[in-house]
């Protein structure tokens, strides 16, 4: 297999800071479809990853995960929001 990665080019995209707020909500978002995938595979909380245990310590509450993962978050949210304004689209506020 040759795949080869080609993303929306996004390099020329500086959000502005009023998508702050809309950068986190989808984070935030992103961490509970991840989550809720998780537990409907029947994994649950665990203080370590276990894959034959199915438990995992980022099954908890976006606001209670360690900044490393938010941020982890926050970053596939803000090139989700790149892209979406790369591709031509306007985001605004209703």
């Amino acid at each position: 297999m040759n795949y080869i990665p080609k993303p929306i080019d996004t390099s020329n995209i500086e959000l502005p800071a009023s998508m702050h707020d809309l950068t986190e909500k989808l984070a935030e978002h992103i961490h509970d479809i991840w989550a809720q995938k998780r537990m409907a595979e029947g994994w649950s909380f665990g203080p370590r990853r276990d894959d034959k245990l199915k438990t995992h310590p980022d099954l908890v509450p976006y606001p209670e995960l360690p900044d490393s993962e938010k941020e982890y978050d926050r970053a596939t949210a803000m090139e989700s929001i790149k892209a979406i304004i790369a591709l031509g689209y306007k985001i605004s506020k209703p």
